[in-house]
């Protein structure tokens, strides 16, 4: 099993949130980078990044802080929130991101999500996030009338690297996965 520790910041800082309620958060650090270069000397490989903000609002809003990130660990970084546009995709992995996770953009813009799957094969990975078994999106603050299943039987076909499933309930509970 690859353990891979997560990084989710809000408005700069290195936040938990209770089942994803943007109110309900837990600020561990305001030191984005440091954390990142605790989780590498722990012996981390790989860290993932949530731009909470982004994943609501739609685009970037914590760059600054995940451009530091990645200035300052030797190890590969994954981010997500936000990704909705091809542009996107690429200025993430021009700044020296490994791989991005697209969620939101799986459901509302396929053509997007196939079109980065083209042009960067097993570099995009799909971030599926289910609140009772239905995938939410927009930074989990609505619910589609898609099951996660179909949808992740939908997209079978495409150059997707990996699949990062939360379930909402579980997340940010501290009591272990469901």
């Amino acid at each position: 099993m690859l353990v891979i520790p997560a990084i989710d910041l809000k408005d700069g800082r290195c936040v938990r949130l209770r089942q994803g309620d943007m109110a309900a958060e837990t600020v561990y650090s305001e030191d984005v980078p440091g954390v990142a270069r605790k989780w590498q000397q722990g012996g981390a490989g790989l860290i993932h990044v949530v731009d909470l903000n982004g994943a609501v609002d739609g685009e970037p809003r914590n760059l600054p802080q995940i451009e530091a990130v990645i200035k300052t660990v030797s190890v590969k970084v994954q981010v997500g929130g936000g990704i909705r546009t091809i542009e996107t995709v690429r200025r993430y992995l021009m700044a020296g991101v490994s791989r991005v996770v697209l969620g939101t953009a799986a459901i509302t813009d396929r053509a997007f999500l196939e079109q980065a799957c083209r042009e960067f094969p097993r570099r995009i990975l799909l971030g599926l996030d289910a609140r009772d078994g239905k995938v939410a999106v927009k930074g989990w603050t609505a619910v589609s009338e898609t099951k996660a299943i179909d949808l992740l039987n939908e997209l079978a076909g495409l150059a997707i690297s990996a699949v990062i499933y939360t379930d909402i309930s579980r997340d940010g509970m501290l009591s272990g996965p469901n």
